[in-house]
């Protein structure tokens, strides 16, 4: 009889520190001690804690573990599961004073679980990815069993209005309205199709990625009601090669329904069939445009489209075609069992429900977290996210990723949802939010991400192909200090160009990172244009390093440690910097332990 469950985190993070290994050592330990048959090892998908992965949870009481190794195995099974005392040393107790004394700290008593609200990642890290038993003991496949016996097509969609559910991809178009653009604009007869966008591609985005690790089968079902809602009997989800985990379990979950008789011919016997292929992308940022995908599905070059004609009448083999991303589809079956109304009551007056985020960059929890919309910026950052590490400020966070823009300071309290972002020159994106502090340059941000833009545009339009390659060149100048003030106006000038000419959603939005840093960060530019000076310390053409002979002690180590022996010095007299033969590596800086060097 099984008496505990000791959970590990079998997600992208979590697997490359090595929680497989822990997965194998908890076999062998639980052999040992004699508790093979009264506890069940489960490998899960992504809990959201990625910073302190691997992570390892026991259950029924619900102990969280972090940065579990090899070595900490048989101590957690001979003291933990053999004798009822938790190690608390590998206890994670990031909680509120009220239980910092409790003896045994759960999941959902820390602070970066208790101000979440999971839906789309409602199954992760709670259920085995691979076995679809576990999805249909969470109510799994319900909501399907339910629109296929008693809703008709008009009534599906007309909840998914009814709730608000927007597209979590980037844009927030309402997603009822793109499944009755589908249904009823086109009834000739002919093939319809379902296409999920699992092509995420933003750097630091991961969120699409833990749902397909974590709870695949609940992207499956909810491609199989939005068949049955537009009258389709074929669905293809594009993700792309390079997430081999999820790619794994989506061809298990696929397998295990079909045998279920969940997917293919004659789904619960109504008569309806529904079947879905899975179609890799090779990487390419624009095909998570729509008409990039669809033609990528083709087996052609992945370009965009002009639009008009919308998918919702030709998309896919120019035929009507809906394309949701997988945290969207990951939101329908919940809709659906609980009802328009429970999604509608959560989140703001235009923007419904939760949303899915990808912290990184300077934070101390860098994970996957699930607010509901409305919650502000300083909550997911300093509550949820740990706040930044080394007692530095918030600079800037950015959401939207190359397509978005940074939110400064000043709007540190804003509350997130579509319409908001957007007053203040950034976006929801499909969810990734970069932390920066004040050891970021934000031109250096933006050159960042319009290097990614240039290299992923597709070279189809003009504008894009050449305009954004113009706005790098003049980016570079400015943190090399050879550009003029003039440089800045033509630069935001271009910006406009390309925004309003681009053929697609890549080009259109390149600029947002420019235009948000020139908008609330344009002294930052003029330092280094007037100035040629980075405040930050961060683009090396500008930098230059100092010995501070106050607090240089003379004990050689930069000296020693200089590759291009720009230190000069002797032992116990401070030692100076040849600014002509410096590399600016930072060397020196990093072995000072006296704090004599500095960048200005």
């Amino acid at each position: 009889m099984i008496r505990a469950q000791v959970l590990i985190c079998g997600g992208t993070g979590c697997t490359s520190s090595g929680s497989h290994k822990l997965m194998e050592s908890f076999e062998t330990n639980l052999k040992k001690y004699e508790l093979d048959q009264e506890v069940k090892i489960v490998q899960t998908g992504c809990f959201g804690l990625c910073a302190l992965g691997p992570v390892v949870i026991v259950y029924p009481d619900g102990t969280f573990y972090s940065r579990v190794t090899e070595g900490d195995v048989e101590e957690i099974v001979s003291e933990h599961l053999l004798k009822g005392r938790i190690v608390e040393r590998l206890e994670y107790k990031d909680v509120t004073d009220e239980l910092k004394n409790k003896a045994d700290v759960s999941l959902n008593d820390t602070k970066f679980y208790r101000a979440q609200m999971r839906i789309a990642l409602r199954n992760c890290g709670v259920i085995n990815p691979e076995d679809i038993n576990e999805y249909i003991a969470m109510d799994g496949y319900a909501a399907l069993g339910k629109v296929l016996t008693e809703m008709k097509p008009e009534d599906v969609i007309q909840t998914l209005l009814d709730a608000g559910l927007r597209g979590r991809g980037g844009a927030g178009f309402p997603t009822g309205m793109k499944w009755k653009l589908a249904r009823t604009l086109v009834n000739d007869g002919g093939p319809k199709y379902v296409c999920c966008n699992a092509d995420e591609g933003d750097p630091g985005a991961f969120m699409d990625r833990s749902v397909l690790e974590g709870d695949p089968h609940a992207v499956l079902e909810a491609m199989a009601i939005a068949g049955y809602a537009i009258g389709s009997n074929q669905g293809f989800i594009y993700v792309r090669a390079e997430y081999p985990i999820a790619v794994k379990r989506l061809q298990i979950a696929i397998g295990q329904a079909k045998e279920l008789g969940l997917l293919g011919k004659n789904i619960f016997n109504t008569g309806f069939d529904f079947d879905i292929d899975i179609r890799l992308g090779a990487g390419a940022f624009v095909c998570g445009e729509e008409t990039a995908l669809m033609t990528s599905i083709e087996g052609n070059r992945g370009e965009p489209r002009p639009r008009p004609p919308f998918p919702a009448a030709k998309g896919l083999f120019m035929r009507p075609t809906i394309l949701n991303n997988v945290e969207t589809y990951a939101n329908i079956p919940q809709i659906i069992l609980k009802g328009a109304q429970w999604f509608a009551s959560i989140g703001t007056e235009k923007s419904k429900g939760t949303k899915v985020f990808a912290l990184g960059g300077k934070i101390n929890n860098t994970g996957l977290v699930e607010v509901p919309m409305g919650t502000t910026l300083r909550q997911i950052v300093e509550d949820i996210g740990g706040g930044i590490p080394n007692g530095k400020k918030f600079k800037a966070a950015q959401t939207g990723g190359p397509s978005g823009g940074c939110i400064p300071a000043e709007h540190f309290d804003v509350q997130i949802d579509y319409d908001n972002l957007m007053a203040i020159g950034s976006m929801m994106g499909s969810g990734g939010l970069i932390v920066m502090d004040e050891d970021n340059c934000m031109v250096d941000i933006a050159k960042f991400f319009l290097e990614f833009t240039v290299d992923e545009s597709c070279g189809k339009c003009t504008p894009c192909r050449i305009g954004t390659r113009r706005m790098l060149e003049m980016l570079t100048k400015i943190t090399e200090g050879k550009a003029t003030l003039e440089d800045l106006d033509k630069l935001e000038a271009l910006c406009y160009y390309i925004k309003d000419n681009s053929l697609c959603g890549l080009g259109q939005t390149a600029p947002n990172p420019v235009l948000s840093t020139l908008r609330y960060f344009r002294k930052e530019y003029e330092a280094h244009v007037v100035e040629k000076r980075c405040p930050a310390g961060v683009c090396k053409a500008l930098l230059n390093y100092v010995i501070d002979p106050l607090k240089c002690k003379g004990c050689t180590l930069c000296a020693r440690n200089c590759p291009v022996g720009a230190i000069t010095g002797t032992v116990r007299n401070p030692h100076t910097i040849d600014t002509t033969k410096c590399i600016k590596c930072g060397a020196c800086m990093d072995n000072c332990k006296f704090g004599a060097i500095s960048k200005k």
